[in-house]
């Protein structure tokens, strides 16, 4: 991991939700691609191990506790990378979290935990970095992870599709904002993924997941490895004219116009 000529080499990179799943996977990538990266989850144990798993590869990581829908958290996970391992070049809004049930039984208190990490949480990450990324006039990329739930809508997800569908409108609205900055801001959007979050969430309906690979031309779900070269992309030099995009990973099940 530790190759001077790999796409990332000397950039400093922060991961949400990267203990596990899909943020796991983004971060090993982004080592791989040369980064530094800070491995930020509330679940601040296996954020170690996936931060202890990066170093004993020949990398750099940390790991580093934040609940991203609060403000003041993001704040200060921002400083702590910046005073620990350097300015952030790369911010990933991965972290997320949901409850599948039908809109008609779900509960205020749901939706604001829904709301608060998967939209409220971006909002946090991006006020604590876009502008110190703006301040030292470098650049940036700002990759957040939305879901093909907010393009086409997916049952029993409600509240969770429109936070989802609210990062679309935010990116490009945060990338017209940022460009003549160089700060490129772009969305990666999974399909169904094989995660542990989506076992749980169907836990007890394992023939809906076969029901799902089905469903997709290629014939299988999205692995977190899927997700982590199309953030890897967008990360890198090769997509520095890139920006206010929405890149579907799913196998083919959505193809948007």
């Amino acid at each position: 991991m530790s190759n001077a000529n790999a796409r990332l080499a000397g950039k400093v990179a922060i991961v949400t939700g990267a203990a596990q799943g899909i943020g796991r996977a983004i971060a090993l990538r982004l080592a791989v691609e040369g980064a530094k990266v800070a491995i930020a989850d509330i679940a601040s144990e296996q954020a170690e191990k996936t931060a202890r798993e990066i170093v004993a590869a020949g990398g750099t990581a940390l790991a580093v506790k934040l609940d991203v829908s609060k403000l003041d958290d993001a704040i200060a996970a921002a400083d702590r990378v910046e005073r620990e391992v350097g300015a952030i070049d790369i911010l990933v809004n991965n972290a997320g979290w949901d409850k599948v049930e039908p809109f008609v039984d779900s509960t205020p208190e749901t939706w604001d935990r829904v709301i608060a990490i998967n939209f409220r949480g971006p909002l946090n990450l991006c006020k604590a970095i876009a502008p110190r990324m703006k301040a030292r006039g470098q650049g940036g990329k700002i990759i957040s992870i939305s879901s093909d739930a907010a393009r086409v809508g997916s049952t029993g997800e409600a509240v969770y599709a429109g936070c989802k569908a609210a990062i679309i409108g935010f990116s490009k609205t945060l990338a017209r904002e940022l460009a003549r900055d160089r700060i490129c801001v772009n969305v990666v959007c999974p399909g169904p993924t094989d995660t542990a979050l989506l076992r749980s969430a169907m836990a007890g309906r394992e023939g809906v997941l076969d029901a799902m690979a089905r469903n997709i031309p290629m014939r299988r779900l999205g692995q977190p490895d899927d997700l982590a070269g199309a953030v890897a992309f967008f990360a890198s030099p090769d997509a520095d004219f890139v920006t206010g995009q929405v890149l579907s990973v799913s196998g083919g099940l959505t193809m948007a116009g």
